[in-house]
């Protein structure tokens, strides 16, 4: 089950201890890559697309709580 992404209006707070600013996400993304290979065969992404991307979990950094986060309102975000 994935976890809601924030959006303009929204963001993350932990449920348990109120954290609104340092979390751990792991994710799953498909993507597309142009990469390009210099002559010594070093690699370099010049264009990346994002096909889907889904949030697995997300843990609180400050009190480790594991998928105990929410999604409320930004601060004058219906302003």
């Amino acid at each position: 089950m994935g976890v809601p992404q924030p959006t303009a209006d929204t963001r993350w707070r932990c449920t348990l201890c109120g954290n609104l600013t340092r979390f751990d996400v792991t994710r799953s993304t498909r993507a597309v890559e142009y990469v390009h290979l210099d002559l010594a065969g070093e690699p370099r992404i010049e264009e990346r697309e994002v096909v889907s991307e889904t949030i697995e979990s997300v843990r609180c950094r400050w009190c480790n709580a594991v998928d105990q986060i929410e999604l409320v309102d930004r601060p004058g975000a219906n302003a």
